[in-house]
């Protein structure tokens, strides 16, 4: 059984004291593929570095997450293209639209959303999406920019099934993670409406740890707790549902 995280901050200071433990504990676990997203500039070479140490298992995003798009966002979006020159990427991310910690960049936010898509669409990359607070502000771009050439993956999906079915319909699979396992997650209550063909996995750490770990740091070994929730809402067996989103992300990052 190969389980994939398609969302997974491996470098991130979290985990510092013990990194290659943590990726070993979860390859123990069947869990071989980590997707790894980007945030600015100031952490690509610890991802290059990542990658250098589990070349197998690590696959790199470039882009300019939205909470990070501040005064200098140009700069770091030419960083972006600089990278995508030089080297293999599996996607642009994560990038979007952020509104719940600062709305005074949402124009920039905006132009550098958009900007994105269209580098991921020149180098015939999927999106990985970021949105908080901004569905609105993020489908009106996507309906904008729709068509064959714009794929991708709304990461750590919060929203309702009509959101749902809105971002499938612009080639989006659905990021399911910890929040599947939320009490006041809500989304456990219509996933199951949704066909597996639309979802992949993610942990998202070290962040939104899933219950039982909730509060605590989150570790891509603990997406064996999400595939454990969405075997209870799907009533599927939990090495089907590994298959099947594995499979899902093979399809989005070709790889």
């Amino acid at each position: 059984m190969i389980i994939t995280d398609t969302h997974t901050h491996l470098y991130s200071e979290a985990f510092n004291e013990d990194r290659n433990e943590v990726i070993l504990k979860a390859i123990d676990l069947g869990i071989q593929r980590f997707f790894i997203p980007a945030i600015d500039s100031t952490y690509t070479q610890s991802m290059y570095d990542l990658e250098k140490s589990f070349p197998d298992n690590i696959f790199l995003m470039m882009g300019l997450h939205p909470t990070h798009v501040k005064e200098n966002f140009l700069e770091e979006l030419q960083h972006v293209e600089e990278q995508l020159d030089e080297r293999k990427f599996y996607a642009i991310g994560e990038i979007g639209i952020d509104l719940y910690w600062d709305k005074s960049f949402l124009k920039q936010q905006q132009e550098a959303f958009l900007h994105q898509i269209k580098l991921a669409k020149k180098y015939k990359l999927p999106i990985v999406i970021h949105c908080r607070e901004a569905f609105d502000e993020i489908f009106e771009i996507l309906e904008q920019e729709k068509g064959d050439d714009l794929f991708g993956i709304f990461h750590c999906f919060t929203g309702t099934i009509l959101h749902a079915n809105k971002a499938i319909s612009y080639n989006m699979k659905l990021g399911i993670g910890g929040v599947a396992t939320f009490k006041n997650g809500k989304i456990d209550q219509f996933l199951n409406q949704v066909d597996l063909k639309h979802i992949v996995l993610e942990t998202d750490a070290p962040y939104l740890a899933p219950v039982p770990y909730r509060g605590k740091r989150n570790e891509s070994a603990y997406i064996t707790e999400v595939l454990n929730k969405l075997e209870s809402i799907y009533n599927v067996d939990s090495s089907v549902i590994a298959e099947i989103t594995t499979e899902n992300s093979k399809e989005v990052f070709g790889i």
